[in-house]
């Protein structure tokens, strides 16, 4: 008897690359919904085994499998977005999106899936995630199906299970708080000279040069969620900002800094015995830095410690990557 994915005389089902073939779509989707790529592949897989568990009538029977795909992943996600806010309520200090790394930098190249690596753009940027934690389930689904992967309302609208012009009003109302929140981003170039003054002056111990780097009001937040240390609560200061890095540095001399892209923009990562322990995005406006998620908890850092030593990359290094402690 022939399996799913071959015919009877053992040849590849043609179907199953059409198949397949969107699943890298769906992981970008599922990815932006959730904030977590764990979550995402888990919705992709759900969504293939629903499409397999279907009769072989009905299946055939579906006209754009690709539609079909979509609506059952858009809806497991918005499902997962409604619990999630009950689970995040018990999750220890800050909740923060899962941080992903250039696409050349993924650690596990070597073996993985391209269709599971994310495709970076200002979708993904963090604190273009961060704001979309704000949003309600729906208006988030609403808003990244049709502002960012160009669905139509009515598509939406059988996903969200609202009225077109409903999904319409959430998408706006989502939209207006992207406008809201964020800053215009200077040159890739400019913000990356930044992250790398501020790692300088960070190894460094300058006090006077982290200030200055700093917007006045400069947030930083930190996700352990209770399996790395971490700050509890965000601390908002450049001062006290410049403070925590300095304690970071005493208590961890040793642990090196690292220039990485991080989630489409330029970030640190910091790695103590070759072991990628915290990853770090930077918002910039201007010439200062507004904020920094600090994401520590190991559950979370995956894509950066598949292959480092004992489980997580060693990094050949790069001019400039830097001890804390120096």
């Amino acid at each position: 008897m022939a399996n799913r994915s071959e015919t009877r005389d053992g040849q590849l089902d043609p179907g199953l690359s059409a198949i397949m073939s969107e699943r890298r779509r769906l992981i970008n989707l599922a990815y932006r919904l959730l904030g977590s790529l764990a979550d995402a592949e888990d919705v992709v897989q759900e969504t293939y085994v629903r499409w397999y568990d279907m009769d072989p009538a009905r299946r055939d029977a579906v006209e754009s499998p690709g539609a079909w795909l979509t609506t059952v992943a858009g809806r497991i996600c918005l499902n997962l977005l409604g619990s999630a806010r009950a689970r995040r309520e018990r999750y220890v200090g800050e909740w923060l999106p899962e941080p992903l790394p250039e696409r050349r930098e993924w650690t596990d190249g070597a073996t993985a899936d391209p269709a599971d690596r994310i495709t970076l753009d200002e979708s993904v940027d963090m604190a273009f995630l961060v704001v979309l934690e704000s949003m309600t389930p729906a208006e988030r689904v609403a808003f990244i199906l049709h502002d960012v992967f160009r669905y139509a309302f009515a598509e939406v609208a059988e996903i969200v299970g609202r009225s077109p012009a409903a999904c319409r009003q959430l998408a706006s109302s989502a939209r207006r708080r992207v406008r809201e929140s964020q800053a215009p981003a200077g040159p890739t170039s400019a913000q990356a000279g930044i992250v790398r003054d501020f790692k300088e002056a960070w190894a460094a111990k300058d006090v006077s040069a982290l200030v200055g780097l700093l917007d006045p009001e400069a947030t930083v937040v930190a996700d352990g969620g209770g399996l790395a240390g971490a700050l509890r609560r965000p601390i908002t200061g450049r001062e006290r900002l410049a403070d925590a890095c300095l304690n970071v540095a005493r208590l961890a001399p040793d642990q090196t800094l690292l220039e990485r892209t991080v989630n489409g923009r330029p970030g640190l990562v910091a790695q103590q015995d070759g072991v990628t322990v915290t990853v770090f995005a930077f918002r910039v406006a201007g010439d200062r830095i507004t904020h920094i998620w600090a994401i520590r908890n190991p559950e979370k850092l995956r894509p950066w410690t598949d292959g480092d030593r004992g489980g997580v990359r060693v990094s050949a290094g790069r001019r400039g990557d830097l001890p804390v402690g120096r």
